[in-house]
């Protein structure tokens, strides 16, 4: 079968909470957010997937993305990878949509990008990277990264512009799967928190 690639956001933070743009800033997971942590890694530990044996695993540096990877059990297998970092937001770091649209009225990242920090065209690149090492691979690949990176992937998987990734949202400690249907690129789940509806985590 040819590989997937499953894509995990971390887990809830202050500041995505809030609904601030949070790209490099170093934000640790709330209790929350580990509690989810540990719930997505009860799924991918159990079956159909059964701890996706064999996958490999890669992380955004961040500490969020890692500690997410970390306490869903992935965290001896998985390498990280400046590839799978988050938007870097430039000015707009720190601040919510309504606030930006204060200042700057109709605004909408994926058609518009941000000053002072990454263009859609270098995000797009970096989406593209990952697509082209997860088509590459042969077993699925298994990723923690974060929200609009991991749109982006989304977006570039099917081989759609970028712009696409505004259509699709995707929320903290969300499991989403790219694969395939009649040879083409294809979603087989999005921003699925199937897992959340567990309750805590066994201890």
């Amino acid at each position: 079968m040819a590989p997937r690639i499953l894509l995990a956001r971390h887990g809830q933070t202050a500041w995505s909470l809030s609904g601030k743009h949070t790209g490099r800033t170093d934000v640790p997971l709330l209790e929350e957010g580990r509690c989810g942590a540990k719930l997505l890694g009860e799924r991918l530990n159990r079956a159909p997937l059964d701890g996706l044996a064999g996958a490999e695993v890669r992380t955004s540096p961040l500490a969020r993305a890692r500690e997410t990877c970390e306490l869903a059990g992935f965290g001896e297998r998985a390498s990280t990878w400046d590839t799978l970092l988050e938007w870097d937001y430039g000015a707009y770091e720190g601040m919510t949509p309504q606030e930006i649209q204060a200042v700057r009225p109709g605004w909408l990242i994926w058609r518009d990008g941000v000053p002072e920090g990454e263009s859609l065209a270098e995000v797009t690149a970096r989406a593209d990277e990952v697509v082209a090492w997860a088509r590459a691979a042969d077993r699925d690949v298994l990723v923690f990264a974060h929200g609009h990176i991991l749109r982006s992937i989304g977006a570039r998987w099917l081989g759609l512009p970028i712009d696409f990734a505004a259509r699709i949202r995707l929320n903290p400690t969300s499991l989403s799967v790219l694969g395939w249907a009649y040879g083409e690129p294809a979603i087989e789940s999005w921003n699925d928190l199937g897992h959340m509806a567990q309750g805590r985590p066994r201890p």
